[in-house]
């Protein structure tokens, strides 16, 4: 048996010590090159719930791994593989996996745990009711408080959640919309049981999604695309899984996984789902969908099949160029099988599938992970979507939001052999055939994407610098970031550089093609044992932009009330800062809230919004302010 040094398991302690879940969130989002809205919701909502049900290391599976979006496939093997031939005794043995590095070990802490005794699967209805966590959140928003744009700025949210052991979940969400009505109510349900008996494997109900394969036939709702993890491209495999977010997108209706398990290398997974939705106002769109799983030591071989039905035709708009290739009509059949397989230093995957349009629709993913030696990772990746490839519920590893009329190639490497140091990057170049929205050309369009990263880490301290060049049709835009990491005790510090300048013939304003931000974070986290045993939680940022070009705008992560996220579009000239706050005020009782306000420079506003409610008070300064507050009971 294996022991960490005193040395290893000092470093570890010092890495995690003053590191939050927050932060582990916001390196995700840093690290990757887009996300959307919804992505980063669910993804929140995942990690909170391993959190406080984290991961038994002796006891987990590769599914379970996978919810670990910073985990690399080729990492979660060697976990699994380390756990097999010598279980853990003690959570810092995971130091001792060559795949892992500090960084990683560091972010995976809080969601891991070691236990010498397997689960006991069987459940009882009273211990399930009585053990169970209860979660209840109310939310209200006042946003734009100005109401320069938009009728009533409020926003009100109700949530509650049961989980007992991330076996059985479920709850529900009621939110009012800003701008909303009674009647514009949204809300949404979920269930979700696992391991209930020896051969079902997985119930959803209400709101899920499903994923499988690389995600061509079907794909989740949290997707991260382009990013730092490279090894992690293409990974979309998760299965069936529930989806707690209210905004309409994943699946309606049921689904269910039936597993046959004969040793820990070997099982057979057979799901089927129903899925019914509104698509638009007058249409209703039902998915019925089912997949095959073979699972056997390194090989891993998935069918998957959705026939999706519509009670009426569908019809995009006719006179819209980038829309000229989407499915049209009441039934279409999408069809795809993937592989993967790990042969030494190498991984390989991949998937083909076809969907049923005007005509039939091909599309192609393939790639090789290599790992010639420990801490270093390299990937190639290439897809291929034709024309008349389109489907609702696929997303794969893509440039565009769509998987449709594309092809390209992908090169990235992660190198993290030298100590305190880390080098990553990609190289992506692109093709359309066809018209595509926003692009400003008519056909054959070129474009590539490049991006590379250096990072040095200490244990209290880490730089990362970060430079990319993007061709996306007629703009070209070329960036960097500057990103400073201090934290001492209670304390954190943050300061963040953005720059970058575009070149586009078709510009209206070519005098001012660049955007910069210098935004400065600073965050305190009071003790248990101060303000009278009252744990008090402080963030405060200050930032000031000047980007007065949409194409120049820069995304910058804001910290938010719990679940919550925001990712404003730093457009325009002025400043913007922000104040979160988190008070435990009793063990099972926490307050959250956060205040933010932007100032923009009076004449680039008004030259920009001629008809706001500015332009008709002499002297206002236009601001726009949101105000979130958050109640959370645990029960």
């Amino acid at each position: 048996m294996y022991f960490c040094t005193v040395e290893s398991l000092f470093a570890l302690i010092l890495l995690v010590a003053n590191l939050s879940l927050d932060d582990i969130i916001l390196d995700i989002y840093n690290t990757a090159s887009e996300f959307g809205d919804s992505d980063l919701e669910q993804m929140q909502t995942d990690l909170y719930a391993l959190h406080e049900n984290p991961i038994d290391l002796n006891h987990t599976s590769d599914e379970e791994l996978k919810q670990l979006y910073f985990l690399s496939p080729h990492q979660i093997d060697a976990i699994l593989a380390y756990a097999d031939k010598h279980p853990f005794e003690e959570i810092y043995e995971l130091k001792l996996i060559p795949e892992l590095t500090d960084y990683e070990i560091r972010n995976l802490l809080p969601f891991v745990r070691v236990s010498a005794s397997a689960p006991d699967k069987t459940m009882y209805a009273r211990e399930v009711f009585t053990n169970a966590s209860h979660e209840i959140i109310a939310r209200a928003d006042a946003r734009n408080i100005e109401q320069y744009e938009g009728p009533d700025p409020a926003f009100a949210q109700l949530r509650y959640r049961f989980d007992y052991q991330r076996k059985v979940i479920f709850g529900g969400q009621l939110r009012r919309p800003v701008g909303g009505k009674a009647k514009d109510l949204e809300y949404g349900l979920y269930m979700q049981l696992r391991d209930i008996s020896k051969h079902i494997h997985t119930i959803v109900a209400g709101n899920y999604q499903a994923s499988f394969g690389q995600g061509l036939v079907l794909a989740p709702v949290f997707h991260g695309g382009k990013s730092m993890y490279v090894a992690s491209a293409g990974q979309q495999n998760n299965g069936l899984r529930y989806y707690s977010s209210a905004d309409g997108n994943g699946m309606h209706g049921a689904g269910a996984t039936f597993r046959w398990e004969w040793n820990k290398t070997t099982r057979l997974d057979v799901s089927a789902l129903y899925s019914m939705n509104r698509y638009k106002d007058t249409t209703w769109h039902h998915a019925v969908g089912a997949n095959i799983t073979l699972r056997h030591k390194k090989l891993e071989v998935q069918l998957t099949g959705v026939e999706h039905i519509y009670s009426d035709s569908i019809h995009p708009y006719r006179n819209a160029k980038y829309n000229r290739h989407y499915f049209r009509g009441y039934r279409q059949a999408v069809l795809g099988a993937s592989v993967r397989y790990n042969y030494g230093w190498f991984d390989l995957f991949g998937e083909v599938a076809t969907s049923q349009n005007q005509e039939w629709g091909f599309g192609t993913i393939a790639g090789s992970r290599f790992y010639p030696t420990d801490g270093v990772s390299l990937i190639a990746l290439y897809r291929y979507y034709s024309p008349w490839f389109d489907n609702e519920y696929g997303y794969g590893f893509s440039e565009s939001s769509r998987i449709n009329d594309e092809h390209g190639g992908y090169l990235g490497f992660d190198i993290t052999r030298l100590n305190h140091w880390r080098f990553s990057g990609y190289g992506d170049v692109f093709f359309f055939e066809g018209y595509k929205y926003g692009l400003g050309t008519d056909t054959c369009t070129l474009g590539y994407d490049a991006l590379a990263d250096i990072q040095y880490i200490r244990h209290d301290w880490r730089i990362d610098t970060r430079f990319r060049a993007r061709k996306k049709g007629n703009v070209s835009t070329y960036s960097a970031r500057f990103q400073f990491d201090w934290s001492q005790g209670g304390w954190s510090l943050r300061t963040t550089a953005d720059a970058n300048i575009t070149t586009n013939p078709l510009t209206t304003n070519p005098l001012t093609p660049y955007g910069l931000s210098l935004a400065q974070d600073i965050a305190y986290n009071f003790t248990p044992y101060t303000l009278h045993h009252t744990p008090l939680s402080l963030r405060l940022r200050l930032q000031g932009f000047d980007a007065r070009n949409w194409e120049n705008r820069i995304y910058l992560y804001e910290h938010d009330v719990l679940y919550a996220f925001s990712i404003p579009a730093t457009y325009g000239l002025g400043g913007r800062a922000y104040l979160c706050l988190k008070w435990q005020i009793i063990k099972r009782l926490a307050l959250y809230l956060r205040v933010s306000e932007t100032i923009y420079a009076r004449d680039w506003y008004i030259e920009k919004h001629p008809k706001s409610v500015f332009a008709d008070q002499t002297g206002r300064t236009p601001t726009k302010t949101d105000i979130h507050v958050l109640l959370r009971a645990k029960l």
